[in-house]
């Protein structure tokens, strides 16, 4: 039986896709090897600055796009309790998002987990650590930490192959199917339509359709999609924090708190009990903590 495709739409510097990254894993999790991820890329910006639009986020609506970045980053870390420092956008504001998504379709080449596992690094380097991840060195070097094979990282990533691919995701993003359209999951960003960030399509081996269009930051619709389209559920109840961390890397307190099935103050208190043990170690941003083996 072949595992269900599962297109997922977002960019490395959506916050409302950093946001959705609990119910992502607790899916990947759920489901295993039964789904096989495809990270399509959206551009969100081809280029920041003072023309700069995007309706999500009223962003371009003030007299400085990135004072709107700020206001709405600070707004979703209040909503999606993913941990945010929306400070880079005085410190050191990206150019583009381009580049970072060329990035994710050449570590993708590697497999959908490594291209996962880059993704994953790209996002919390620039909604969690103020870096900007936006020039080629920056991004060859995120190579190595993501577990990705650097040669053949460079390679793909400078490959016509790659700016193809990107391309195409481009104009899926940009070409919304009717159901995103009466989900109401079309945005206009920089003067286009394009599908709401993230959204997801799973597609079963029957060829069967069900969209999660711009609600993927839920796990239940991401699991009922899953189910819908034909694949099994394999793993169910808590995963417990280290077990987590073992199997994801770095993780936020609300995905542990996603991935665990358990009450934030409860999930709080087993954490600094872990971290009073040397067993895991905080690392705190301006809105909240990732934590990491110590």
């Amino acid at each position: 039986m072949m595992p269900v495709q599962v297109r997922f739409y977002s960019d490395p510097a959506c916050p409302w896709s950093w946001a959705a990254e609990p119910a992502l894993r607790r899916l990947i999790w759920e489901f295993d090897q039964e789904l096989e991820f495809v990270w399509v890329m959206g551009g969100l910006a081809r280029r920041y600055g003072r023309e700069y639009r995007d309706e999500e986020g009223r962003i371009g609506h003030g007299s400085d796009c990135y004072a709107d970045l700020i206001s709405h980053w600070l707004q979703v870390a209040a909503d999606g309790l993913m941990p945010t420092d929306p400070r880079i956008w005085t410190e050191s504001p990206l150019t583009s998002t381009y580049p970072a998504c060329q990035a994710v379709k050449a570590a993708s080449e590697q497999g959908w987990e490594a291209g996962y596992r880059y993704l994953r690094h790209l996002r919390e380097g620039i909604m969690f650590e103020r870096r900007k991840l936006d020039h080629p060195e920056a991004l060859l070097a995120a190579a190595g930490p993501a577990r990705v094979d650097r040669k053949q990282f460079e390679i793909d990533l400078f490959s016509e192959a790659i700016t193809e691919a990107f391309g195409a995701d481009l104009d899926e993003v940009r070409n919304p199917p009717d159901e995103a359209r009466a989900a109401g999951a079309v945005r206009r960003t920089e003067g286009h339509e394009r599908l709401s960030f993230p959204s997801a399509l799973f597609i079963g081996e029957d060829g069967s359709r069900h969209g999660v269009w711009g609600q993927a930051k839920s796990h239940p619709a991401l699991r009922d999609a899953a189910l819908a389209a034909g694949a099994n559920q394999m793993n169910d109840g808590a995963l417990e924090p280290l077990d987590a961390i073992r199997r994801f890397g770095r993780c936020a307190t609300r995905e542990l708190e996603t991935l665990a099935e358990k009450p934030r103050p409860v999930v709080e208190a087993d954490l600094w009990v872990l971290a009073r043990d040397w067993k895991l170690k905080p690392v705190s941003a301006l809105t909240g903590t990732l934590w990491e083996p110590a």
